[in-house]
């Protein structure tokens, strides 16, 4: 099935991302070998947020990209704000809280942008859904945002269908995504609602932790059903378990982006031998089947 018009394709973003939340303990040399790696492996977008690594991860992103302009001008940046977190390095933070608010969204931007060393954001995304987000003062930062030119594209994380619904409905630009979790282990997104309105609105949805964080890999809950699909199909389409989860997201027809947080650069060579694979329908159904235990209704 073909899919519809992919802004996120337009924007010129690679289909599988790398996310960088778990690059922060890392040294600033294996960020240089990742970044490097990613980029000629084809995976050209990255997935940042302003508290990444207690607020570092920006900032060593940006050194590598300031000493090497040929490989900035190959990288597409996605970052995200709203969260403000307890920090050393934020001592007005006294709890963890939302900010939406026109200035805090304003400067997070600026800020965002000085640390990468980038000249535009190509998708600033708000972080978490806050309970006191004034919608008009969301549209009144991201028109000047755009107008200024600092950030090409706008979205949102972890909103409900309802939250996304009423703050497009405040500004006159479209949103682009709503990055959620979603893997074969966190199927109810395609089943609630989130992914029928941004499909809807022809929005691409983003899946974080699209391999179910690991759960497969690392625990005992996972049930021998699916333990015996997975070695089946993988063994019909000579690919990896994890190639098969991936491209269990990248067969529905809304477009998913799957975020692969991994520090390991042969991983990412690996998420992206799922692009190759097409599962056939009743596969898709039978993985399903096998994570739900049961058939669907």
């Amino acid at each position: 099935m073909k899919n519809f018009s992919d802004k996120l394709s337009e924007l010129g973003f690679s289909r599988i991302v790398a996310g960088v939340w778990r690059w922060g303990k890392l040294p600033q040399s294996q960020w240089q070998i990742l970044i490097q790696q990613a980029v000629e492996l084809g995976i050209t977008t990255f997935d940042h947020a302003d508290i990444y690594g207690d607020y570092t991860c920006e900032e060593q992103f940006g050194q590598v990209l300031k000493a090497n302009a040929a490989l900035k001008a190959k990288c597409r940046v996605i970052t995200k704000c709203g969260i403000k977190l307890k920090s050393a390095k934020r001592p007005g933070h006294r709890i963890k809280h939302y900010d939406t608010s026109a200035a805090h969204v304003l400067k997070s931007a600026e800020t965002s942008l000085r640390l990468l060393g980038v000249e535009v954001i190509d998708l600033l995304l708000l972080h978490r859904p806050d309970p006191l987000m004034n919608p008009e003062e969301v549209a009144e930062a991201f028109y000047r945002l755009e107008n200024q030119g600092k950030v090409k594209s706008f979205g949102v994380s972890n909103f409900t269908p309802a939250q996304l619904e009423m703050l497009q409905s405040f500004l006159d630009i479209q949103l682009v995504t709503n990055q959620i979790e979603l893997s074969l282990f966190r199927y109810e997104s395609i089943f609630n609602g989130t992914v029928d309105v941004l499909m809807k609105y022809r929005m691409q949805p983003m899946a974080w932790s699209p391999l179910g964080g690991g759960r497969y890999f690392t625990s005992e809950e996972t049930a021998k059903s699916l333990a015996i699909t997975l070695q089946q199909l993988s063994e019909k389409y000579h690919c990896t378990e994890s190639q098969l989860l991936l491209a269990w997201l990248l067969t529905h027809p809304s477009g998913i982006y799957p975020v692969v947080g991994t520090t390991r650069p042969e991983r990412l060579e690996e998420a992206m031998g799922a692009l190759a694979l097409t599962l056939e329908r009743q596969d898709w159904f039978a993985l399903l089947k096998a994570v739900a235990g049961k058939d669907v209704p």
